[in-house]
């Protein structure tokens, strides 16, 4: 599945957040439904302008953006918390 036929990406909606083609519903709000174990039916049945291959399409999405996710460290600066939950810079 291409999920670029399903999810747009426009800096003039949501404030160019990933949202259904058509809908101002963002790939994060249906990934939050279905990781607050909503099925893709009730999402369907809640939610009447998205299809299952919108769903599908934001779940490819998704898997897409963190396969490409990477996180470098920066020489020389350790960032830590400390008890009270205070960043610092060691």
């Amino acid at each position: 599945m291409n999920w670029e036929e399903h999810i747009d990406i426009n800096p003039e909606i949501l404030v160019g957040k990933p949202v259904i083609k058509g809908t101002r519903l963002a790939v994060e709000f249906i990934i939050d439904l279905l990781a607050q174990g909503w099925t893709e039916d009730e999402i369907l049945c809640n939610y009447a302008g998205i299809t299952r291959e919108d769903i599908h399409a934001c779940l490819r999405y998704a898997s897409e953006t963190l396969k490409m996710e990477r996180i470098y460290p920066l020489q020389g600066i350790h960032i830590g918390l400390t008890q009270d939950k205070e960043l610092t810079n060691e």
